[in-house]
């Protein structure tokens, strides 16, 4: 059965799609959200409490860890989410900073500072599944 209502084509005006402040996921617009959608800034309450506190503070060591890493690399070249994750872990165990490197790659995308990319290819970060890569823009 197809849609009552056409899709919008344009990205732009009212019912544009959002970027999560927290984990740089894209938001796009619910009909629960249509009488704030000019303040809504994360896409749950997962990321709305993870916005605080700890959280925020390794958010930011992580993105800036990525940056480190990138300048090191050089131009043209990548290094997976992994890397700055072990070296923000020194010494501990990396695997529970791999979605908050992930969550900090996708917030550098929405900032213009690089991208995502899985097989060469440059991919939205919200959607991707398994390995990926980032390089400077």
């Amino acid at each position: 059965m197809p849609d009552r209502k056409p899709k919008r084509d344009d990205a732009s005006g009212p019912l544009a799609a959002k970027t999560c402040a927290a984990c740089g996921r894209t938001m796009e617009w619910r009909k629960s959200w249509a009488k704030n959608w000019d303040s809504v800034k994360f896409c749950s309450d997962r990321c709305r409490a993870n916005a605080k506190g700890k959280a925020a503070d390794q958010g930011a060591e992580l993105e800036a860890e990525i940056l480190r890493l990138l300048a090191l690399r050089g131009a043209g070249k990548t290094i997976c989410p992994s890397e700055a994750a072990r070296s923000v872990a020194a010494g501990e165990p990396f695997e529970p900073l791999m979605e908050p490197a992930r969550a900090a790659a996708r917030r550098l995308v929405a900032a213009g500072t690089l991208v995502i990319t899985q097989g060469g290819h440059i991919v939205d970060g919200s959607t991707a599944k398994g390995p990926i890569r980032l390089r400077l823009r």
